[in-house]
């Protein structure tokens, strides 16, 4: 029997729907094998050259180890090991630092398994003043699969960066390794491991470092401070120090905890004491922070100083992860302040003096327009370089693994862009966030200043930062010099969401690096 019109139509159908079936297994499998990555590879190789006029081309120089033919090394390259700080000077101080993997009770009684820096967690604080030269030696005594220290916004040489894969190797057990840099900048900062750094970092290898400034007939500091430099004797609550440090942090498991304790902290002063309190939070999420029984001022942000800072009640604070905001609190004549966040404290008074807890304030400080303008030292309006940051999300291949993942200007994994300047440049960055989430974003080895928020201009003292909150639907617009040659991450500090691809490289022409990356290197930074 002669087959119908109807009965060949959906043979024909069923062969149309098979090789469109066909096509997209085709194509999702192209994805899958495009997304695979080998044993080992190179931070070079991850991303696509962004030169900031508008172009992104995988056939563009990246100018960091490959030749204008790109058939191998490019002879004149700088390696990173090479970007360091007067190697032949000695050290004003010394420190070591002992990485060791146990089990860990907190003065709350809760426990868990955690990595300690010389027997304790968060690690030693290290003092300096600015201007001196530290050597920092990371001795691994038993952290499996290595550890490193990176230096949160201090904007070292990029060799002691401490970025497993990128600027060194992980630090196996029964290894050390020496961090020189000079302390440049006064502020407040901190200290982490990037090997594995959503696991190591949650589990107790941090620790705070505060740059002292110089002060006017160089004074070795102020009185009642620790010796700059000293690990081993942080201040503890009581002292009479001229700040106090607040470290916020959550371990595995736990509840929330100020410098490794959970509920309240006392910070010993007089009444009518100015108080710097230098708050950092080491968690993956922003947080906010606010003050009880006194007026603050916010006098630094990220470590930079702020311009003309005024007096402030009832409004809190949003910390980014990875972010610090030194306040200024004043004890009162009777009682004391309360520097709080969510489930922590820290008591600024006499011994027997109390303050009110009081829940968080509705209205937020804009950092946008506090304080007053100053001058930014150069003029972001020429840039020589101009880029887009946009993130998003979107299901694909990440590494071979599917699932829903984070985008930067719409592509993950290696086709990510990869920003590319040369020293000197002037660079403008718009930031922008369609992803659903908050991302508090950190570049490496640089700060950069706030110019606008959804095209709102920057009204208060410069705002300069290096973990910068990005809400969903929000864009910022943020510019800086390039002025510390090296391969640089540019990752969002909620660490998992660096692990789940949002993650880039600020990349200087011209520089190269010997470390790798993979299951094969031993060698995981985020």
């Amino acid at each position: 029997m002669r087959p119908t019109r109807r009965s060949r139509a959906g043979r024909i159908g069923r062969v149309l729907a098979g090789l469109v079936a066909l096509a997209a297994l085709v194509a999702v499998g192209t994805m899958w094998w495009s997304s695979l990555r080998p044993a080992t590879y190179s931070a070079l190789a991850m991303g696509v050259p962004d030169t900031g006029d508008g172009t992104t081309s995988a056939d563009a120089d990246h100018g960091h180890g490959v030749g204008d033919d790109g058939d191998g090394p490019d002879a004149s390259a700088v390696p990173v090991t090479e970007l360091v700080a007067d190697p032949l000077r000695v050290p004003d101080v010394h420190v070591e630092l002992v990485a060791r993997a146990e089990s860990v009770t907190l003065p709350s009684g809760e426990s868990f398994d955690g990595i300690t820096l010389n027997a304790v967690t968060p690690g030693p604080e290290i003092r300096l003043r600015q201007g001196q030269l530290v050597e920092v030696v990371l001795v691994n005594e038993s952290v499996a699969g290595g550890a490193t220290l990176h230096w949160h916004g201090v904007d070292v040489p990029a060799a002691m960066d401490g970025v497993a894969g990128v600027t060194q190797d992980a630090v196996l057990p029964g290894e050390r390794f020496a961090y020189r840099f000079v302390a440049e900048d006064a502020g407040s900062y901190w200290y982490h491991s990037h090997q594995v750094s959503h696991e190591q970092v949650v589990a107790g290898m941090f620790g705070a470092l505060i740059v002292e400034p110089v002060e006017p007939g160089g004074a070795d500091g102020p009185d009642g401070a620790d010796e700059p430099g000293d690990p081993d004797e942080p201040d503890e609550p009581g002292g009479t120090a001229s700040d106090a440090v607040a470290l916020l942090h959550t371990y595995p498991g736990t509840s929330r905890t100020l410098n490794g304790t959970a509920g309240e902290v006392r910070h010993e002063a007089g009444p009518g004491d100015a108080v710097r309190v230098r708050v950092a939070n080491t968690d993956s999420t922003p947080t906010a922070v606010w003050v009880s029984g006194g007026p603050f001022r916010v006098l630094a942000v990220d470590g930079t100083e702020l311009h003309g800072p005024t007096p402030l009640e009832r409004q809190r604070l949003q910390v980014s992860a990875g972010g610090r905001i030194d306040l200024e609190v004043t004890v009162p004549a009777s009682g004391a302040v309360r520097v709080q966040a969510l489930g922590v404290s820290l008591l600024v008074g006499p011994a027997d003096a109390e303050a009110p807890t009081v829940p968080a304030p509705a209205e937020l400080v804009d950092l946008l327009h506090y304080g007053t303008l100053a001058p930014l030292g150069f003029d972001p309006t020429r840039p020589d370089r101009s880029f887009a940051y946009d993130i998003g999300r979107a299901p694909g291949f990440l590494a071979g693994v599917p699932g829903i993942w984070w985008t930067i200007n719409g592509r993950m994994g290696d086709d990510v862009p990869m920003y590319m300047v040369r020293e000197g440049d002037v660079v403008e960055m718009r930031i922008t966030n369609g992803s659903g989430e908050v991302h508090p974003m950190h570049l490496h080895g640089h700060h950069v200043v706030v110019l606008a928020r959804d095209g709102v201009a920057a009204t208060g003292s410069p705002w300069w930062v290096d973990s910068l909150d990005v809400g969903h639907g929000e864009s910022y617009d943020v510019a800086f010099v390039a002025d510390n040659p090296g391969i640089w991450m540019d990752h969002c500090h909620t660490l998992p969401h660096a692990v789940e691809g949002l993650v880039t490289h600020l990349m200087y022409e011209g520089v190269t690096t010997p470390f790798l990356l993979g299951r094969g290197s031993g060698n995981e930074p985020e």
